[in-house]
């Protein structure tokens, strides 16, 4: 006896559309209160960082910096 849950055949003229499961099926107020607890946790727990304006910017340009040198194929930078 096959206990696998019955399946929908699918074929090209009806795709299956998942539906949100977990995190992704719960109102926006919902996770917004999820995330903010857990926020909350991690700092109280001494785990959490807040950046400085200082500390950000030069996060924004270490990334403007790697983003820079790539052309559009993948594999390494033009040199």
């Amino acid at each position: 006896m096959n206990t696998k849950a019955a399946t929908r055949p699918t074929t090209p003229e009806t795709p299956v559309t998942k539906r949100p499961r977990g995190f992704a099926a719960m109102d926006a107020a919902t996770q917004r209160r999820i995330a903010s607890e857990g926020g909350r946790a991690s700092h109280l727990s001494g785990r959490g960082h807040r950046f400085t304006s200082e500390e950000a910017r030069a996060a924004g340009r270490k990334g403007g910096q790697a983003s820079r040198g790539r052309d559009n194929t993948q594999g390494n930078a033009a040199e």
